[in-house]
């Protein structure tokens, strides 16, 4: 029979969705007790009664626990934290609230983020959400950049408003193909300048992550504002398992400042994707998005040749991917897809081998052997 600490142990393999934690870090084993015929009963601590993701525990304790010797059965039951254990929970994970369930479905997060501004970063954002969508996938874009937010306009969306569902949660507005968005520029004057310091900050992204009705996605790309600021900290804190993709130009001090970038990714511990390397040409010169690259030891993605079909597309609303396939910029865009999709594979069940008892004995006569 295994010991309560295996059982324990085990869980270890559970992830919360949301929190990108395990559940025996995040304390949410309430009990395990496990009986003399090899049955196994678990006890999970929800952070709310109606949790959408409670079928995510029930497989994933079952699954996990039922790989040990002389488990014969498991059930897993369920409670609620206390507001007392709620509220330590969030001190322990430097956090106000915790979240509900509305990135329970989404499987990767990416974040796009550079040194400086300039550098193409939201078009690149754009398109690249434009080009997984064009591989097959659900993608969803959150504008972070709050204080330069482009995305409504690069994804054809002008000054529309969200809906709010009968779960009071914000229903993110769809672009072509598809694609989902959600951003500050949805909720105040066309053009208006948003000036906020850095709590407003933390609470407004907090909101589009957890109070947003992202649904089922493959991909959610976060454009990041330039620099190293509160955002980037804020979205560690709240999804210490997101991607950091860099996007940089070919001269020199744009690599440089980009790669403050990647420390700062480093000193919060986001795993830095790749390098995309924009606006390589005669003007900004090459290769600087490949040497930054071969200095972080991570992947370069692309080199996006400098367009000016790519600015004219951003400005009319309707990606280049979508609009001329075609183009060296647009290919090399669908390159970066590509290499994201190779970065974040999709996790396949294992299958596992039948026990002798369990096994079909074999039916018919025996045939003599030559």
């Amino acid at each position: 029979m295994p010991t309560q600490e295996q059982v324990l142990e085990s869980l270890r393999s559970v992830i919360d969705p949301e929190l990108r934690r395990d559940i025996v870090e995040l304390e949410m084993v309430r009990s395990i007790e496990v009986h003399d015929n090899g049955v196994v009963d678990v006890i999970v601590s929800l952070t709310t009664p109606g949790c959408p993701i409670r079928s995510h525990f029930q497989t994933g304790v079952a699954q996990a626990v039922r790989e040990l010797e002389g488990v014969s059965g498991v059930n897993v039951s369920f409670d609620v934290l206390s507001d007392n254990e709620k509220a330590a929970l969030g001190r322990k994970l430097g956090r106000g609230s915790l979240p509900e369930g509305a990135l329970a479905q989404v499987r990767n997060v990416i974040c796009v983020g550079s040194g400086k501004g300039g550098v193409g970063k939201s078009s690149v954002t754009a398109n690249l959400a434009a080009a997984l969508s064009a591989e097959g996938n659900q993608v969803g874009v959150l504008d972070a950049d709050v204080w330069g937010y482009s995305q409504p306009r690069m994804l054809g969306l002008g000054a529309q408003r969200p809906r709010v569902s009968a779960e009071r949660k914000l229903i993110p507005l769809s672009a072509l193909d598809g694609v989902k968005v959600m951003s500050i520029g949805f909720f105040v004057e066309q053009d208006a300048a948003v000036v906020w310091r850095g709590p407003m900050l933390h609470k407004a992204l907090q909101q589009f992550l957890e109070d947003v009705d992202w649904g089922e996605l493959d991909y959610l790309l976060i454009d990041l504002p330039p620099g190293t600021g509160d955002v980037s900290m804020t979205l560690a804190q709240l999804l210490p398992q997101a991607k950091f993709l860099i996007v940089t130009t070919p001269q020199p001090v744009a690599q440089k400042v980009a790669r403050r970038s990647a420390e700062m990714a480093a000193k919060l511990k986001l795993e830095i994707a790749g390098v995309v390397e924009n606006m390589s040409g005669p003007i900004f010169g090459e290769g600087g998005g490949s040497l930054l690259a071969e200095e972080l030891e991570v992947p370069l993605l692309a080199s996006i040749p400098l367009s000016v079909t790519l600015r004219e597309q951003s400005d009319a609303g309707v990606p280049l991917v979508f609009e001329n396939p075609d183009d060296p910029a647009a290919q090399a865009l669908r390159q970066a897809a590509r290499g994201v999709i190779a970065l974040t594979p999709v996790e396949l069940p294992v299958m596992q081998e039948p026990s002798p008892a369990a096994a079909p004995k074999p039916a018919g006569m025996s045939l003599p052997m030559a």
